[in-house]
């Protein structure tokens, strides 16, 4: 499956926090379509808080009026030039939208521009698999108090799932807490809400295609973030090592 990183690398990847400079930070992912609930999100957690966005319907939307064809592997879209023109666009305008949200406190960040790292995936075209990273401009607003809204961009650029990149975050700057803000309570198996469930049994249930669609990033997320010491959770589910 072209979105899940191997298990020895996971496990490789353990203790690549910097020094655990984002310590008691919660790395709160917003979906396209959950932006309408960021800023009571964000009043809801105590703790400092690093958005990551992304713009998945806003980006379709736009393919499709433009007449560019929509594909995806594993979560991830196949990103041609023409794509990666919609995405840039896409991604400015929700964090500018998520910005207005929140208020004054907002510090809007491109990733490409603040040094996000990706191992690019030719095959997908201008596509990247997220590499721990922790990007001073992060780093500086949350010393000072303020909340990084950062967009899933890498250096390239290359276009990252929203998901995976947020983990790749959580991870990099140590962070305590990675939370999915989506349109649903949490992870439904066979219609019944899971308010727990490992991070092995996660990566096993989506490898024998128990979950599919916008739930399988998420959950191979929360599981990287888990494994690495983070509490990672998916609205009501929480996703545990």
């Amino acid at each position: 499956m072209t979105s899940r990183v191997g298990s020895t690398e996971r496990r490789k990847s353990g203790g690549v926090g910097f020094a655990g400079a984002g310590a008691g930070t919660t790395v709160l992912k917003v979906g396209g379509a959950s932006t309408g609930g960021v800023a009571e999100a964000v009043a809801a957690l105590a703790a400092p808080v690093c958005v990551v966005h992304g713009a998945g319907p806003q980006i379709s939307e736009e393919m499709l009026r433009r007449g560019l064809e929509l594909r995806f592997v594993g979560g991830r879209r196949v990103t041609t030039p023409a794509v990666l023109e919609v995405v840039r666009e896409s991604f400015a305008s929700v964090n500018a939208a998520i910005c207005a949200a929140i208020g004054p406190r907002a510090v809007p960040l491109a990733g490409d521009e603040i040094g996000l790292e990706a191992e690019h995936v030719p095959e997908l075209g201008l596509v990247g698999k997220p590499r721990p990273s922790a990007p001073p401009a992060v780093l500086a607003a949350l010393d000072a108090g303020l909340i990084p809204v950062v967009s899933p961009l890498a250096r390239g650029p290359l276009n990252v799932n929203a998901d995976e990149m947020a983990s790749a975050l959580a991870v990099g700057i140590g962070a305590t807490r990675i939370s999915f803000l989506t349109d649903v309570p949490g992870v439904y198996r066979d219609g019944e809400l899971v308010r727990s469930i490992a991070a092995g049994h996660a990566e096993t249930l989506v490898d024998g295609g128990v979950f599919d669609g916008g739930i399988v990033p998420k959950l191979l997320a929360a599981a990287i973030a888990a494994r690495n010491g983070i509490a990672a959770d998916i609205g009501a589910t929480a996703v545990v090592a």
